[in-house]
C-alpha cells in the first residue's frame, strides 16, 4: 500500500491516528506506530514542558517508528513557542499545525529536517501553506471530528489534488476499510483518523465517553461553538441539549471587539477545555464528549491493532 505518505516517512499503511486533544497518550501512540501505522499527538495535552519531553522520551524507548507533534499555533496557545523550541531540539518526525499560520513553524523545523503538515479546510489556505513550504497538506473536511471543516469530502480532496503540488491527506469520513480505498481514489495520499482510535483498550478515557461512541451514531453529531472559540464537533447528549450549543450572547458580542477578541477566546477555551477533560476522565453528568461522525463505525471496544488489521482487510 504505497502512497506518498507511506514513502516520506516510511510507514506500512497511509494512516494517522489523528492528535486528539486529551484523549491521545503514549500508550496510543506507540500501539499505532508497532502496527504499521504513523500517529500524533496534541503538545498541549502536557501541562509542562518537562511532562511533554518525558512522553516523547517515553515512545521513542519503545519504538524507532516515526510520530507526529500537534501544535496549535495561534496566539491562544501561549505555550507554542516553548513546544516548537522542545520540537526541534528533540527532531521529532513531523509536526502537524493547527489554527494559524505555520510559518515560523516551517521557517525552524526546515534546517532540522523535521516534516510539516497543516490543517487546512479550503484550496486558498491549502495554496498559502504549500507557499510556505509545506511538506502535506491535512485536508480537514466536513466529515471530520473535533474542528471539522465546511466542505464535503468529495469536493474538497479533488479540489486539492488539481491545484496543489504537494500530498493532500484527508481528515474526515473515513472509519473503516472501503472508505479508506475511496479516499486513496480520488487522490488523497492518506487519511487522518481520530474518532475509531477512542474506543480502545489503550485510550484512558472513561468507558462512559467509549460507550457513547457505541451507543450514538453519526446523527447525533452537532457542532458547538462554546468549548473552544471555534465550531467543536461533539456528541448531543442530554447535558449538551440542556447547555446549547451557541456562545452566549455576552461572548458574542465581546468577540465583535477587536480588543477583547483574544481574552475572550481564551477565556472560552481555558473554560471549556476544563469542562472536556472533566467529561473524558471522571464519572459526571455533565458530560461533554468530543467525536466525529465516524463512531457510525465504532461497535466496540477493541485493541488499536484489530482497528488496523480491520481497516486493511476491508480494503480487499
Amino acid at each position: 500500500m504505497t502512497t506518498e505518505l507511506t514513502k516520506m516517512l516510511g510507514i506500512k499503511y497511509p494512516i494517522i491516528m489523528a492528535p486528539m486533544f486529551l484523549v491521545s497518550n503514549t500508550k496510543m501512540i506507540i500501539a499505532a506506530l508497532e502496527n504499521g501505522i504513523t500517529a500524533a499527538f496534541p503538545a498541549l495535552n502536557y501541562r509542562t514542558d518537562a511532562e511533554f519531553r518525558a512522553a516523547i522520551d517515553d515512545i521513542r524507548e519503545k519504538t524507532d517508528k516515526p510520530f507526529g507533534i500537534n501544535l496549535i499555533v495561534n496566539k491562544s496557545n501561549l505555550k507554542y513557542k516553548e513546544q516548537l523550541a522542545t520540537c526541534v531540539e528533540k527532531k521529532v518526525d513531523y509536526i502537524i499545525t493547527s489554527l494559524g499560520s505555520p510559518k515560523e513553524t516551517i521557517t525552524q523545523c526546515k534546517p532540522a529536517g523535521i516534516k510539516v503538515f497543516c490543517d487546512v479546510v479550503d484550496l486558498k489556505y491549502a495554496q498559502k501553506v504549500e507557499q510556505l513550504g509545506a511538506d502535506a497538506i491535512i485536508a480537514v473536511n466536513k466529515e471530520a471530528g473535533g474542528h471539522a471543516g465546511h466542505t464535503p469530502y468529495e469536493r474538497l480532496i479533488p479540489n486539492l489534488v488539481k491545484n496543489c503540488s504537494i500530498p493532500i491527506i484527508s481528515a474526515g469520513g473515513v472509519a473503516n476499510g472501503k472508505q479508506l480505498h475511496a479516499m486513496l481514489d480520488i487522490g488523497a495520499q492518506g487519511v487522518s483518523m481520530g474518532t475509531v482510535f477512542i474506543a480502545t483498550e489503550e485510550s484512558d478515557v472513561t468507558d462512559d465517553y467509549k460507550n457513547a461512541l457505541i451507543q450514538y451514531g453519526a446523527k447525533d453529531i452537532v457542532r458547538t461553538s462554546n468549548l473552544s472559540g471555534t465550531p467543536l464537533t461533539v456528541i448531543n447528549t442530554p447535558y449538551l441539549q440542556k447547555i446549547g450549543t451557541e456562545a452566549s450572547w455576552v461572548q458574542k458580542k465581546l468577540m465583535k471587539n477587536k480588543k477583547l477578541k483574544k481574552y475572550v477566546k481564551m477565556f472560552i477555551v481555558l473554560k471549556g477545555m476544563r469542562k472536556i477533560k472533566k467529561s473524558a476522565f471522571s464519572a459526571s453528568y455533565k458530560t461533554v464528549f468530543v467525536a466525529g461522525p465516524s463512531i457510525e463505525d465504532v461497535h466496540k471496544i477493541q485493541p488499536i491493532k484489530d482497528i488496523i488489521e480491520g481497516l486493511v482487510k476491508g480494503m480487499d
